[in-house]
């Protein structure tokens, strides 16, 4: 049996984007990825499709998992020689029990790396505009663990040393604790006045940033109801906040938006969301399969030199059709003397990678506009082939003809609807937590009314912000009940998310 080994990684504090190169490559290779509350779940899906995920949170007291368990488990994977990623938020050495774990293998004599994270500890602070340290205001800094072993005879900290002797403290987990921290520091000397931020979910879209001083903090985050995940900061640093705030002011903050595109396509959209402080939920109402044959596609392709033009409407459909096209035993060498069309920029731009010039793309990215197009470029007797979507709009082929076109539609996909998440998303629609809801094709539209219920869903999404990514998508909400409230003047991704910015921008001015 081969060695296992484990990896100890630290996932950082949240944002998925602040994970070492290291670390994703970690969970790319392991066989078991066991997480923890903290890590964010986006990093999973990195792992490899077969990877078995554990889940061992822990939050608050509840318990999915003892330490002790935790440990038994990791060994166990280990033991059978498997490449284990170990998941813990923030870094696994900086009050994250990792050491402990560490520990475990090295007596268990199980082989081990550890790969550090970005800790909250110096992270979450940013995200709030807070340097822990800065020359006009403190050189020193130390972190503190604000919630310590309950079994302990005394305190491990040194409260008459630690209140005075250092400039910015950051105690972390300590929100609970929160009273008797401050009561420690005041009575060992620290000034009463001193700011102190408390930061709740830190670099996630869904931040929230407390400021007090240690007199009125514990008073401010009973009255708010400020739970954990948390950490604070006390210090006079926390005074740069008016100046560096630059997470929370981002146009999109705090705003949770859906996406309902394919989960292989969603990446892309809920990146750019983010980049404007969006908290995106991704949530597909459609997911992309092989069709249950290839045979038409497949005698297309064995035939291509029969073809005139090749139209591409989807990058799903370029995918599919190289993928075909490969299997086949042909190449892009193949395509020599078709003209080629495709209905977007960004299926042009999948095409274009592999040094393929494109011969038509319309102003306008819809099929009407494509007709248009092939008219003007004289399609009379032309054979074309058109590889889609199984459940596509007739609306292009029945043109083509019309136009004494001939036209060979094959089936080089097909969308299903998923059955995941929609328990999450109808909860969160029903309490009042969710600012949009994005549709990129009528699929979506239609697929994400399909999965509640028809009565209950206008009161749900009542006061949801509807962004629709072009005219077709928006005429099948509305003949489903749904008024779009955003549509973009280009049909694309980056298009939308602005026209989604622009949005929220003009309802924010006075």
């Amino acid at each position: 049996m081969k060695e296992g080994k484990i990896y100890l990684i630290g996932a950082g504090p949240g944002d998925p984007g602040l994970i070492t190169l290291k670390g994703m490559e970690c969970i790319k290779k392991a066989d078991v990825v066991i997480y923890d509350y903290l890590a964010n779940p986006k990093l999973l899906e990195y792992a490899k499709e077969d990877a078995e995920l554990i889940y061992v949170g822990k939050k608050g007291g509840d318990h999915t998992c003892s330490q002790s368990g935790i440990n038994d488990v990791i060994i166990q994977k280990a033991k059978e020689g498997k490449i284990v990623a170990r998941l813990k938020g923030g870094d696994p050495f900086i009050f994250g029990r990792g050491g402990e774990e560490a520990e475990e293998l090295a007596k268990e004599r199980v082989s081990f790396e550890i790969v550090p994270g970005v800790t909250s500890a110096i992270s979450v602070p940013a995200y709030a505009g807070i340097p822990l340290t800065h020359r006009n205001f403190t050189s020193d800094v130390a972190f503190i663990t604000g919630h310590e072993d309950q079994k302990k005879d005394k305190s491990g900290i040194a409260w008459d040393k630690v209140s005075i002797g250092t400039g910015t403290l950051v105690f972390l987990m300590g929100v609970r604790n929160l009273s008797r921290i401050v009561k420690n520091l005041i009575e060992n000397g620290r000034d009463s006045k001193t700011p102190v931020a408390l930061i709740r979910w830190g670099t996630f879209g869904k931040q929230d940033t407390l400021i007090g001083n240690l007199e009125t903090i514990a008073g401010l985050a009973k009255k708010k109801n400020f739970t954990p995940p948390a950490i604070t900061v006390v210090g006079e640093v926390v005074k740069l906040r008016d100046k560096l705030n630059w997470f929370e002011t981002k146009p999109l903050f705090g705003r949770r938006i859906i996406v309902t595109r394919a989960r292989s396509q969603a990446s892309e959209f809920s990146n750019l969301l983010r980049e404007y402080g969006a908290e995106p939920l991704e949530f597909p109402t459609i997911e992309v399969t092989p069709p249950e044959s290839f045979d038409a596609l497949d005698k297309a392709i064995d035939n291509l030199e029969e073809y005139d033009w090749l139209i591409l409407t989807s990058v799903n459909g370029v995918r599919f059709f190289l993928e075909r096209l490969k299997l086949r035993s042909r190449d892009i060498r193949d395509l020599k003397g078709i003209r080629i069309c495709t209905i977007g920029p960004r299926t042009a731009e999948e095409i274009e990678k592999l040094g393929i010039k494109i011969d038509f793309v319309p102003e306008e990215y819809r099929a009407e506009s494509i007709v248009e197009g092939l008219k003007r470029r004289g399609i009379k007797g032309k054979n074309i082939l058109l590889p889609r979507a199984e459940e596509a709009r007739e609306v292009l082929p029945e043109e083509i003809r019309n136009s004494s076109g001939r036209v060979d539609v094959v089936t080089a996909y097909k969308s299903v609807k998923p059955q995941r998440g929609r328990e999450t998303v109808h909860g969160f629609l029903k309490e009042g937590e969710i600012d949009v809801i994005t549709f990129t094709s009528s699929s979506t539209v239609r697929n994400f009314v399909s999965m509640f219920d028809r009565d209950e869903l206008p009161a749900l999404i009542k006061g949801v912000t509807i962004a629709s990514i072009g005219p077709i998508t928006l005429e099948t909400a509305n003949d489903l009940g749904i008024e779009t409230d955003i549509m973009p003047e280009k049909y694309t991704i980056p298009a939308l998310t602005e026209a989604i910015v622009s949005y929220f921008l003009k309802k924010s001015l006075p």
